[in-house]
């Protein structure tokens, strides 16, 4: 067994999300740490995710301030846990994502591994997604992979919802490869329309959107963005479903309370994450859900309401903490690349075939 730290920072952008993993035959999670994102870095990295002035300079700035906050929260960790930089085989660091184009050939997660692995000391594993790409892939999302060898109950139909700033399904069923896709916008666009209209990161247990109803003539408006209607292997990102995307749907529209906007937007996750697993596997017996969205409770029970004949319920359920799936997830990609496994699923993503996923900066 060896221990390896796997650093997740999502398109919520609310911070960074460092969990300490032990894996060999098996895998556990021994310790997390959460680093909350600067509000100066996280407009930074905001505004790196659409064209601008002096881009290349910007992004280089941000990224290392990036890099620096991760070094401090694995360095906290460790310290927390009483090891030393030592004790840990690899960091595997996600990045931060800030263009996700794969239909114009690229993906761009920034985060200076090098300096990552120069301020900790330990071996950085990252650029996970690049190479999917380069062989005709998605590149998104990475974890079906990770879920599958994670989660699989013979004999069931099992599939595990992430909702970050967006929604991923990884489909588990028996004798078959683990499929999957992006669904559409988790809470980036609940998370958009808050702040602009209360000043507000997030909508807390989706209190604001329970208080609307949902609009019919906007949903329908919303739904017929064509990403809704592709079947995977399809990803999607900011560049797709945005503040301005939405306020485009609305300047077609009579007036529209915000409360409503806000329950729209929540139905408009639910519904595209319920649509696109009824399509793909009907006869999902259980669904679990992580990511941040597992504690927005409206969101949950709407799940629920819309599926009752499948079992909702968190990874919790299954022993594993769901604020902290994704990161073991990048401390696994690492393991998978240094020990040369393919960790890329052309079922998922549509690449060529099995790739070995990362760049291995060394310490």
């Amino acid at each position: 067994m060896a221990l390896y730290i796997g650093v997740m920072s999502g398109t919520s952008l609310d911070g960074l999300d460092i969990a300490l993993v032990e894996q060999g035959a098996s895998l556990r999670l021994v310790a997390s740490h959460y680093v909350p994102m600067p509000p100066r870095l996280r407009g930074d990295l905001l505004a790196l995710c659409a064209s601008g002035p002096d881009e290349i300079a910007r992004a280089a700035l941000a990224e290392n301030q990036w890099a620096t906050l991760a070094a401090e929260g694995v360095h906290a960790l460790l310290q927390e846990q009483g090891l030393t930089v030592a004790d840990i085989r690899a960091i595997g660091s996600h990045g931060q994502t800030v263009r996700h184009e794969p239909a114009r050939g690229f993906t761009i997660q920034i985060g200076n591994p090098a300096l990552l692995a120069e301020l900790t000391g330990i071996t950085t594993v990252a650029d996970f997604r690049r190479r999917d790409v380069a062989a005709g892939g998605q590149g998104a999302p990475l974890v079906p992979a990770f879920h599958d060898s994670l989660f699989t109950t013979p004999g069931h139909h099992l599939a595990v919802l992430n909702v970050g700033g967006f929604s991923n399904l990884s489909l588990i069923e028996p004798d078959k490869p683990v499929s999957g896709f992006d669904c559409g916008p988790g809470n980036v666009l609940l998370d958009a329309w808050i702040n602009l209209r209360q000043g507000l990161d997030y909508d807390r247990d989706g209190a604001w959107a329970a208080t609307g109803s949902v609009h019919p003539a906007l949903l329908t408006s919303l739904l017929s963005d064509p990403f809704f209607a592709g079947t995977g292997p399809k990803s999607t990102g900011r560049e797709v479903f945005n503040l301005p995307w939405l306020q485009a749907h609305l300047a077609r529209l009579p007036s529209i309370t915000d409360a409503d906007v806000q329950a729209t937007l929540l139905e408009l996750s639910a519904r595209s994450i319920v649509d696109s697993l009824r399509q793909a596997q009907p006869q999902t017996d259980e669904l679990l859900v992580c990511g941040g969205g597992v504690h927005n409770q409206t969101l949950m029970a709407r799940l629920a309401q819309l599926l009752p004949q499948t079992r909702v319920d968190s990874t919790a359920s299954h022993g594993v903490d769901p604020d902290w799936v994704e990161a073991m997830a990048f401390a696994w990609l690492a393991r998978c690349c240094l020990e040369g496994i393919s960790a890329n699923r052309p079922s998922v993503t549509g690449a060529r075939g099995l790739r070995v996923l990362g760049a291995i900066y060394p310490a």
